[in-house]
């Protein structure tokens, strides 16, 4: 996963016509470990899709414009707009993260 590293490559690819999945995340966090050891798998099954991640600590201002107030947290984008913000306690699965961005299908 492509990591985000300033605020002018985040906007430019939340404006995007494409739904754009950013995980919000930190160096330390434990759980964001856990969550990158199956998003592979997770990717895979959304080719329609595009994954970055980001250090919500060395882009504070970018999580807190979008309340990310825990991680790991998955936020959905397209064309500038925020559509969905998966937040850190329903992060934790394979099962939870794959029924969120089925939805996100849905809504398309």
């Amino acid at each position: 996963m492509e990591r985000i590293t300033t605020q002018q490559q985040y906007e430019e690819l939340i404006g995007r016509d494409v739904l754009t999945v950013i995980k919000f995340d930190a160096t330390w966090c434990p759980d964001c470990k856990t969550l990158d050891k199956f998003m592979g798998g997770i990717i895979e099954q959304h080719p329609d899709k595009e994954f970055y991640a980001l250090d919500a600590e060395q882009l504070l201002p970018v999580a807190e414009a979008n309340q990310v107030r825990g991680i790991p947290s998955l936020l959905v984008f397209k064309g500038g707009e925020k559509l969905a913000h998966l937040h850190s306690k329903y992060a934790k699965t394979p099962t939870q993260v794959s029924e969120y961005l089925e939805t996100m299908e849905s809504k398309q």
